[in-house]
Order: C-alpha cells, then structure tokens, then sequence
C-alpha cells in the first residue's frame, strides 16, 4: 500500500523488452533509497512495480504485458521524469490516501489554468471510472494523491499547489499527456457492497 505522497522524482534510466513484457531501469533521484530490500514495491507513477535488483541510485524491475497495456508504462520514452514512491510502513503517517498502486485506466491532461499561487489542472477520464470520481473525493494521478474539485461527464478537475507541482512529475507534464488513474479504494468496495448484499459473491 502507498499514501500518494511523492518521496521523489526519478526517471526512466533503461526499457529492455523481454520475451514480449519488458525489464526497465528506474533511475531513483531524490528517492530516499537506504535499507531497500529485494522483492519491496515501489510506486512508480502510481503502478506498483516489485524490485528485482538494485543498486545505490537505481532499480530494476519487470512489467508484464497487463501493466504495459493498461498504464503509462508501455509507452514512456527512456529519460521520462517519474514520480516515485516507497511502500507505506505500518507507522506511517497516512498523509494522502489508501492507494493500492494498481491502476483503473489511463486520462488525459485537458488544461491548465494558473490560479493565484496554485495551478488548476483538469484531467479527462474513461466514462467507466468517472462514476468512481465524486467531488471533495481522492484520485490518485501518476501516483500522486490529489482532491478533486469538481467532476462533470468529461473529466475532473483539482488544484495544485506550488508544492506539488515543484516536487512531483506534474512540473513536466503537458496538457495532452496522458496519465495514471487509481480511483479510491472505498469507492470500489462500496459498490461491491451494495451490488452483492451481504457481501456474498
């Protein structure tokens, strides 16, 4: 599990295709790296990705043709900027929300706006999700936990702070780029709850 709170930024250092799935190199940046562990998950851009090898100042880890299809991953060039992040330890504080790293599909960048010191950025977002997305709700965006200000049958829209937007990947993100989605974890379940009462299968 993480919290969508970026502990760095990296980039993407090496993409090897293997046997139809690939094997990248992530280059950690300012990622706090010290006592990593072989077989630990790293959000990456949101997705969940297990280390398989590493050394002071990267990692490497594998993507199957699921996660290549289904996120950012497949397609980001090698030097792309990426938002990092170590799983969450049981004394954690829980400063964004329950983010599991699996992600529901891909959005787009509509617009930016500046307002005030913030930014006000609008995502478009698969119809299939949008049901998920409430406003005053949590949304996970390339990984970055973020409150949705408004949601219409087009896409959401939130606000930036200079904070995020100087310490994450949004500083390099265009309007037209797509992007992660992971919807709230307490949105899924509740559906879940009310389709099968009683929680039956």
């Amino acid at each position: 599990m993480f919290t969508g709170i970026i502990e760095g930024v990296g980039r993407l250092a090496e993409r090897e295709p293997r046997g139809g799935d690939v094997r990248f190199k992530f280059e950690t940046g300012d990622l706090p790296f010290d006592h990593v562990q072989m077989g630990e998950s790293i959000a990456v851009n949101g997705v969940c990705l297990t280390v398989i090898a590493f050394d002071a100042g990267s990692f490497h880890a594998d993507a199957s043709t699921e996660t290549l299809s289904l996120t950012t991953l497949g397609e980001l060039p090698v030097g792309a900027v990426l938002n990092l992040e170590r799983a969450m330890r049981p004394t954690d504080r829980l400063g964004g929300h329950l983010v599991s790293g699996h992600v529901d599909g891909l959005g787009r960048v509509l617009s930016v706006h500046e307002d005030a010191r913030a930014q006000r950025w609008r995502f478009a977002a698969p119809a299939a999700l949008l049901k998920y997305i409430a406003k005053k709700g949590s949304i996970c965006v390339d990984g970055v936990s973020l409150t949705v200000n408004e949601v219409d049958g087009e896409g959401f829209e939130v606000a930036l702070i200079p904070h995020t937007v100087a310490h994450t990947r949004f500083a390099h993100t265009q309007v037209g780029d797509a992007v992660n989605l992971e919807i709230d974890l307490v949105a899924r379940y509740v559906e879940r709850l009310l389709g099968n009462p009683g929680g039956q299968a």
